[in-house]
C-alpha cells in the first residue's frame, strides 16, 4: 500500500485540474496561436503561470486503484503489475488468462 497522503495528495491535483480544465485549455490554445500577435501570447503565458502548480495536468500521477503504488501501472486495467497478477490468477478480470504454451 502507498502512503495514504501520497494517494490524498494525487486526488486533490486531479479535483485541481478538473476545475481548471476550461481556463487552462483556453490559455494554453491562446498561447500556442501563431497567428496571434507575440504580444497576447505573453500574457497568456504569464496568465498560465498565475494558475495554482497542481492545476497542470502534467503533476498527476497514475496510480493503482486498489493500492495506490506509483510504478508498473496498467493504463488498460488501472492497476498495478502486482494487483494486475492477483486478480487475474484468480479469475476476477475478465478476458486475462494465464498464459501456457
Amino acid at each position: 500500500m502507498a502512503k495514504l497522503s501520497s494517494v490524498n495528495k494525487n486526488e486533490r491535483r486531479k479535483k485541481l485540474v478538473k476545475q481548471y480544465a476550461p481556463k487552462y485549455a483556453k490559455l494554453k490554445a491562446t498561447a500556442n496561436d501563431k497567428t496571434l500577435d507575440e504580444m497576447e501570447r505573453l500574457i497568456a503565458r504569464l496568465k498560465m503561470a498565475e494558475l495554482p502548480r497542481n492545476a497542470n495536468p502534467t503533476r498527476i500521477r497514475n496510480r493503482c486503484e486498489i493500492t495506490g503504488r506509483p510504478r508498473a501501472y496498467y493504463r488498460k486495467f488501472r492497476l498495478a503489475r502486482v494487483m494486475l497478477r492477483d486478480l487475474a490468477n484468480k479469475g476476477l478480470i475478465p478476458g486475462v488468462t494465464k498464459s501456457s504454451w
